[in-house]
């Protein structure tokens, strides 16, 4: 292996080991409340070692803060929580569920999804 090949490999593996630990966890007591009533919700149904759904932490970061005020988004490793996966119907991973304010889920992406996509559905929602 030549060294600039060895230098990409070291920096995806320093990213994805900083992905790891920089997702948050969901509680258990916090599980049952969602989705949030009164409030637009997205649930990213995936698993900290998956690698489309590392590829979309740093894009869930943004929404949060993006829609701190007007939308619950929460992440939830179904690995670790595996009664969440039967609980939302989750198949494959990463899934993107979304929820209106009244707790009826209006939208479900399976796979990877793009920041542009989930603006778009926001905004489908009424959610700026």
């Amino acid at each position: 292996m030549n060294k600039s090949r060895i230098k990409v490999l070291l920096c995806i593996f320093f990213l994805l080991f900083f992905f790891y630990f920089s997702v948050s966890d969901v509680r258990a007591e916090t599980l049952k409340e969602l989705p949030v009533k009164g409030m637009v919700t997205m649930i990213d149904l995936g698993a900290k070692k998956c690698i489309p759904c590392r590829m979309m932490l740093p894009i869930m970061e943004k929404m949060e803060k993006a829609y701190k005020k007007n939308a619950a988004i929460v992440f939830i490793d179904v690995w670790e929580n595996k009664d969440q996966a039967k609980r939302f119907g989750v198949r494959a991973i990463p899934t993107q569920i979304f929820f209106n304010p009244e707790g009826k889920e209006v939208y479900r992406h399976v796979g990877f999804m793009s920041e542009k996509e989930i603006v778009a559905q926001f905004k489908k929602m009424g959610v700026e």
